[in-house]
Order: C-alpha cells, then sequence, then structure tokens
C-alpha cells in the first residue's frame, strides 16, 4: 500500500489532525480526489442517532470543505471509542480491540475510491494498539511514507529523535518532520524554536517540512496554508 502519507506524532496534542486537515486542504483544493482516513479515535462524541463519531475526522473534513455520506464516514474511522485513552485501553474496555488487519482492509476499500489517503494515527509513535501491538506495527502494515508532527518547543529535540529511531527500526520512509505551535511563541523564546528546528535536522538528518505557527482558536486555516505551501503532498515531498 503506498498511496498516501501516514501522519504521526511525538506524542498528543501536537496537532496531528490539524496537520492532517492541512494537507487535505491542499490535496483537494488542487483537485486531487485525496481522502483523510484515522483508523482509531479514542474521545468519540455520541451523534443525533446516538451512534459514536470520530471528531478528528468531523474535523478534518469541515477544514477540508469535503462531505462523505453516511456509508463513507463509517470507514473513515472503523475504531471509535468513547473514553478519551490510549487506543489499547479503549478497546479492552469496550470489548472491541483494534485489528490491524481490518483497518488495512478499510483502507484497501478507500483506496478503490479515493487514490490518494491522508491516514493520522493516533497519539504517538509507540502509541500502543492493543495488548500486543502499536502503532508502529499499523504504519508498518500499512507501509505508507511518514510525516512526523510535533511541537516546537523544549522537549521537541528529544522527542522527535527518539520518534524518528523508532521509525527508522522498522525501514520505514520518512518525508519529514512538521513542527506545530501548540500555542503561541513569545519573542524570548523564539531563539529557542528556531534553534530546534536546526538541530531536528542535523541529529536527526531528516528534513523539516514547515513549521507552522500558532493558528488561533479557533484555527485560522489561511495560515496553516501558507506554512504547508511548499509541500507537495501527493507528487513526492
Amino acid at each position: 500500500m503506498n498511496s498516501g502519507i501516514f501522519i504521526t506524532g511525538t506524542g498528543t496534542d501536537v496537532g496531528k489532525t490539524m496537520m492532517a486537515a492541512g494537507i487535505l486542504r491542499r490535496l483537494r483544493h488542487a483537485g486531487k480526489n485525496a481522502m483523510v482516513m484515522k483508523p482509531v479515535q479514542t474521545g468519540g462524541v455520541p451523534d443525533a442517532s446516538g451512534h459514536l463519531s470520530a471528531p478528528d475526522i468531523d474535523a478534518v473534513l469541515r477544514a477540508a470543505e469535503t462531505a462523505v455520506d453516511a456509508a463513507t464516514r463509517l470507514l473513515l474511522s472503523p475504531y471509535v471509542y468513547a473514553p478519551a485513552c490510549s487506543p489499547h485501553l479503549a478497546g479492552r474496555l469496550a470489548g472491541r480491540p483494534v485489528c490491524i488487519e481490518t483497518i488495512a482492509a478499510t483502507a484497501k476499500q478507500l483506496l478503490a475510491r479515493y487514490p490518494f489517503l491522508v491516514v493520522e494515527g493516533a497519539g504517538g509513535v509507540m502509541a500502543p494498539l492493543n495488548e500486543t501491538e502499536t502503532m508502529l506495527d499499523l504504519s508498518a502494515k500499512l507501509a505508507l511514507p511518514v510525516v512526523l508532527v510535533s511541537h516546537g518547543g523544549l522537549g521537541a529535540i528529544n522527542h522527535v529523535l527518539l520518534s524518528l529511531d523508532a521509525l527508522r527500526s522498522r525501514n520505514l520512509p520518512i518525508v519529514g518532520v512538521i513542527l506545530n505551535e501548540t500555542q503561541p511563541v513569545t519573542e524570548a523564546a523564539r531563539f529557542i524554536h528556531d534553534d530546534n528546528a536546526r538541530a531536528i535536522e542535523a541529529f536527526g538528518r531528516i528534513r523539516v517540512l514547515a513549521r507552522v505557527p500558532w493558528l488561533g482558536a479557533p484555527p485560522d486555516f489561511s495560515r496553516l496554508d501558507a506554512a504547508l505551501a511548499a509541500c507537495d503532498f501527493q507528487g513526492g515531498f
């Protein structure tokens, strides 16, 4: 499977969903028939019919100004759990553990309709999916080029380098790193963020694809579009 990218992160709340939104926006605005997939969503929210809905998928579709029918919507996030916790724990509590083979089969169904998938992982690279497998195992199964997302501040260097080591241990193709500011950066701290980007490229032997500024709340998507403008997310980065 090679028709897409896999967005993973150095941890929770680093902006994976926002980057998935930005990438899908860019592809759809360029006329590409791309689609998002979040195989595992914890912290699901009941919809009008009482079924659990994946809020991250909803956010990405809204940002990309994209609509799908109800049947397709179910394929975009085959595992949705109510507790906002690690997938392995959520699956255990629900009595429905995550199965990587099911995710791969669902992705294949989507690829029959959409030539390019933007797949967003849950948590960080090593987040447990079930009692024996991690997000890294899912990345290896899907075999998609990986984009690693991290915040840009203190701790980013260590988190990124450890995540890169884990990805490289499975010989996964790594496109590069996106540094996403999850809160406003003060002028006094900006030199740290600037050097973090330099150090990540040097020590990680990797390219920082983009540095995304704090987008505000609600997010200013024009700033996200501008930050990702130099990245070709379909034709090779």
